[in-house]
């Protein structure tokens, strides 16, 4: 049975003022449909009231408040997800981090940054790069969302499969807990053997169990060089194998993403500045890309890849021999999802198999879209496995859409369980993929995941609704 939470009175509200100020408590209609919603679908759940606070004692004060109060918060970032996961489905406040914008410290002794949470992942790029560092995690909406979101969603992006996902690069976190304490989860270190591993719990987390008000990542040099390709496939399945040959081949490209033929179509189609010229025989693309210090280094990385690539049957591959081209390429992939939505309501899975699977994968998505009557656009992080399904909804009927889809999802996360595979890669859980969380746990585990939340937010008012039924 769902949780009950008491509405906002407004002795609720004059105490929420009185804490972050009128100019940072928006009540009117029109902010709290703004911030009640993110990127999933077409939902929206405004929240009761939106409040911003600019300090981590403002936010400790708010959530002892609600906790003592049995108002629920949700914590909202850049309103990028794909899982819900920002939505105020109960109500309650809204708790925006976009105050929380400040990056503190780039330690240049220990490679590391201390950032506040609501900073632009693409502006701690920017500041990090003009040191010559690197933060490498680097999702699709990198120039929008912010590093807050990233650690809630454990987010990953086109670099992942070389340098990791965003819990790869999280050394220490400043959190506030529900009754309004706050922590620091470990410590600034490499390496940490001290207690339980608080940090690594609170990424991916959601916002279920604290809210992340600062962080400290870590950095690498910046690599010197790198090299890109766009090879063109006549079978979407070929394109799907060659991602296992080439690490076989004993290459880890630096990114290595996967877009049908679809995907290109409808980003032409959709975003502007784009002109890329496909064969209608080509099914798929890999994008490539290697990186290092050395000129000679990419070559030699290039010329194993161009020699595993003739094992298929591939077209003219484009190496981009500029900058601007890359940058064109790049575009072209980051692009996929916004112009997907563009075409049609949508939704989003976010599967992930061992990559030598990938293949299985894609062909038990169409297979599904062919037995159920939909049209699916694939693409995704094809060196992590990880292949981003967007079902269009086109002219589907509510009633299909609402009754026959979940039965055609949990088809799709079953077939990926069984095959070594999981729900999600990147986006998270959030609202949309709860219900089926049974599929990859079981009910012991599921009960643990409980009993964790419960330690850390008994009365449960974090972003209820979320992860967990």
């Amino acid at each position: 049975m769902a949780k009950e939470f008491d509405k906002l009175t407004s002795e609720h509200i004059e105490v929420i003022r009185s804490i972050v100020s009128d100019q940072y408590l928006k009540l009117e209609i029109a902010d709290r449909e703004q911030y009640g919603h993110d990127e999933t679908e077409d939902f929206v759940f405004p929240p009761e009231a939106v409040a911003l606070p600019g300090s981590v004692e403002e936010v400790s004060q708010l959530l002892k408040y609600c906790n003592a109060n049995n108002i629920p918060v949700t914590p909202v970032g850049a309103q990028t997800g794909l899982s819900g996961g920002a939505l105020s489905v109960f109500g309650g406040v809204a708790l925006s981090m976009k105050r929380f914008n400040k990056i503190l410290k780039i330690d240049l002794d220990n490679l590391q940054v201390i950032t506040e949470t609501g900073v632009i992942t693409q502006v701690l790029h920017e500041a990090v790069e003009q040191h010559n560092l690197y933060y490498a995690p680097d999702p699709a909406s990198k120039g929008s969302c912010f590093i807050g979101g990233n650690i809630a969603e454990n987010s990953g992006g086109p670099r992942a499969v070389k340098y990791g996902v965003t819990k790869d690069w999280v050394l220490n976190l400043e959190v506030v807990l529900a009754n309004g304490e706050v922590i620091w989860t470990g410590a600034n270190t490499l390496k940490n053997s001290t207690g339980y591993n608080l940090t690594q719990l609170m990424v991916g987390s959601e916002g279920t169990l604290g809210i992340v008000t600062k962080a400290v990542l870590k950095l690498i040099p910046k690599p010197k060089m790198n090299a890109l390709m766009l090879v063109p496939f006549r079978l979407a399945k070929q394109a799907c194998e060659c991602v296992s040959a080439i690490f076989k081949a004993g290459i880890t490209p630096s990114a290595l993403e996967f877009m049908e033929r679809d995907a290109i179509q409808i980003t032409e189609k959709h975003v502007d500045s784009i002109s890329f010229e496909i064969d209608p025989l080509d099914e798929a693309h890999l994008l490539i890309e290697v990186d290092g210090a050395e000129e000679s280094e990419l070559m030699a990385q290039c010329e194993i890849i161009s020699a595993t690539l003739e094992q298929f049957e591939i077209g003219d591959v484009l190496f981009a021999d500029s900058e601007a081209q890359k940058n064109e390429l790049w575009k072209l992939r980051r692009k996929v999802g916004e112009a997907v939505k563009m075409e049609s309501t949508y939704k989003e899975e976010d599967t992930v198999v061992p990559r030598y699977r990938l293949p299985d994968l894609l062909e038990k998505v169409k297979a599904l879209g062919k037995s159920y009557g939909f049209r699916t656009v694939c693409y995704g992080h094809a060196g992590d496995g990880n292949l981003h399904v967007n079902i269009l909804r086109d002219d589907l009927s509510e009633a299909w859409w609402s009754t026959e889809l979940p039965k055609a999802i949990r088809e799709l996360f079953e077939f990926t369980v069984s095959i070594g595979g999981t729900l999600s890669g990147e986006h998270g859980i959030g609202l949309v993929q709860r219900d089926y969380m049974d599929i990859a746990f079981s009910e012991t585990e599921l009960s643990l995941f409980q009993g964790v939340k419960y330690v850390f937010a008994p009365n449960g008012i974090l972003n209820p609704g979320k992860v967990l039924v």
